[in-house]
């Protein structure tokens, strides 16, 4: 039992991060009808920021992270504009090739900035700990479930309920319609992309105080993880981002645990292609018609 109970918890720790960083990727399809493959390097820079924030400027965790979102927030416009905003017409082809350029593009600048040695992501202390039937539960880990789940239904009320919010979905709808109407589609597209790599960097720090060690490749796999989530959960939803999270965080560790540490990659795309099969939206993904 108390295997059990460890293994979901970690599971809800891992599957928080994913669902933290696969509502940025939902965030900018929803909006923008792209995907920012390089989010996950995003993370990265956000974390060697709070690195930076903490450790040589002494700013307080609070602040580094604040720090953090504005130079991720920062960096997310500079992509757009710069790499994304000339391709919104182009093939997806050509999106991705240039997504992975970016990617490529920002992990060997931290390889020449910081090195490729590993550094560690300061910790927060304070936060304490509680034990459930034997089995040690961090504040970190009820932390990030937390704000996870605030900033799911903060973004939620924003999109529905703000005039930006609702000039987003008007964007999302019919960008032609939208510009007719008034609405800045350059500039809503922007403020989606700032929006989205602001959370990816509260996921970097979130995934810093879980997994200690920061190296220029440490955005790569949790962003491929994410954007499985991302879809997983139905992409463009919001609250699918979530939940896709959550489960593929539950099913990887599991997978580690019952079955195989080399193989727990391998389960959790295999149940995505499945759930896609029988439901090739997502979980909670809305089935789209094209008027002709």
């Amino acid at each position: 039992m108390s295997i059990f109970l460890r293994t979901f918890i970690s599971g809800l720790n891992l599957g928080s991060i994913y669902a933290l960083i696969a509502l940025g990727y939902s965030m900018v399809y929803g909006i923008a009808k792209m995907l920012n493959f390089a989010h996950g390097d995003i993370i990265m820079i956000g974390a060697y920021t709070g690195i930076v924030a903490v450790m040589n400027l002494h700013l307080p965790p609070v602040v580094a992270l604040i720090v953090s979102v504005i130079v991720c927030a920062g960096l997310g416009m500079l992509i757009e504009t710069l790499a994304y905003k000339p391709l919104r017409q182009a093939p997806s082809l050509s999106v991705l090739i240039t997504a992975i350029g970016v990617s490529y593009f920002l992990q060997n600048l931290a390889l020449l900035i910081f090195g490729s040695e590993q550094k560690a992501y300061p910790q927060m202390s304070g936060l304490g700990s509680f034990t459930i039937l034997d089995v040690k539960v961090d504040g970190i880990t009820v932390m990030t479930l937390a704000v996870t789940a605030v900033i799911m239904i903060g973004l939620t009320l924003f999109i529905n309920g703000t005039r930006m919010g609702k000039a987003m979905r008007a964007v999302s709808e019919d960008r032609g319609a939208a510009e007719l109407m008034g609405i800045s589609v350059n500039k809503t597209i922007l403020i989606t992309f700032a929006i989205g790599s602001g959370l990816a960097a509260i996921a970097s720090a979130f995934y810093g105080m879980t997994y200690v060690y920061i190296k220029p490749t440490t955005g790569s796999m949790p962003g491929i993880k994410a954007f499985t989530a991302a879809v997983f959960g139905g992409i463009g939803s919001l609250p699918g981002a979530m939940l896709g999270g959550i489960l593929l965080g539950l099913i990887e560790q599991f997978a580690k645990a019952y079955i195989s540490t080399q193989w727990s990659d391998a389960i959790v795309f295999a149940v995505l292609i499945l759930v896609l099969i029988v439901r090739p939206t997502g979980l909670l993904g809305k089935k789209s018609t094209e008027k002709v």
